[in-house]
């Protein structure tokens, strides 16, 4: 008998589609409304959380660990590690687990905009993380990256914007993943953005549609006899 696919769904908690806005109106509008779809699908998630988020919002940051849902970091302020030297990078990485390890244990980590050197791998492990997401299937970075680490790293199965697809292109999609298949969506994606000066990918089917679509592909997922899981589960999970 074949093992249930697991599927981790998980969650960027950052400022309004960076870098092209600014603002928070996806923590304020998005997040209350993707954790109330959460609880009635009874689906844990983990939320990659910028430290300035959590500083802004403590009662979000509260709020999903009332849930059940895993605290991930997700940097300090969403700059890109691709384009930070390395005593900034650890100093990133140092202040945000930090400021969100006072709320809840942190031991996951995922890179702003899935950028993450090897190099900085290292500065995970100095700061007691234990599993990283930086990394994505669809992306050529991922075959080539080879560092040995005692982390381990699970990668991103697709960009955010294939669970707005067409549901008979997003269903075709997603049902050619394997275990596990990590998942991942923005706040500000439940955000109305169609008629923001973004890229076609960021904006289309945001808003309430795109919090049907979510419901929609974690429905299918049940259907298919999933087991969803927090990111925290997948320690020395195989995954190449």
């Amino acid at each position: 008998m074949r093992d249930p696919l697991v599927v981790a769904f998980t969650v960027d908690l950052e400022p309004d589609c960076p870098p092209y806005l600014r603002g928070f109106r996806g923590i304020e509008q998005g997040t209350p409304a993707l954790l109330d779809l959460l609880a009635a699908e009874n689906v844990p998630a983990t939320f990659f959380t910028t430290g300035e988020v959590a500083a802004r919002y403590p009662e979000t940051v509260r709020r999903l660990i009332r849930d059940g849902h895993e605290l991930a970091c997700h940097g300090m302020t969403h700059r890109s590690f691709a384009l930070l030297d390395p005593d900034t990078a650890r100093s990133e990485i140092k202040e945000s687990a930090a400021i969100l390890r006072r709320f809840a244990p942190v031991t996951s980590f995922r890179a702003p905009y899935l950028q993450f050197p090897p190099a900085y791998v290292k500065v995970l492990e100095e700061n007691a993380f234990t599993l990283d997401s930086s990394q994505a299937r669809y992306k050529l970075a991922y075959y080539r990256d080879r560092t040995p680490s005692r982390i381990t790293r699970v990668p991103a199965s697709v960009t955010s914007s294939v669970l707005r697809l067409p549901r008979v292109v997003r269903t075709a999609y997603l049902s050619a993943l394997s275990s596990p298949v990590v998942l991942f969506v923005h706040p500000w994606e439940f955000v109305d953005l169609r008629r923001e000066r973004l890229r076609l990918d960021c904006r289309f089917k945001t808003g309430d549609i795109a919090l049907r679509c979510v419901r929609d592909v974690l429905r299918s997922y049940a259907r298919r006899g999933a087991r969803f899981v927090r990111m925290d589960a997948l320690c020395n999970h195989p995954t190449r």
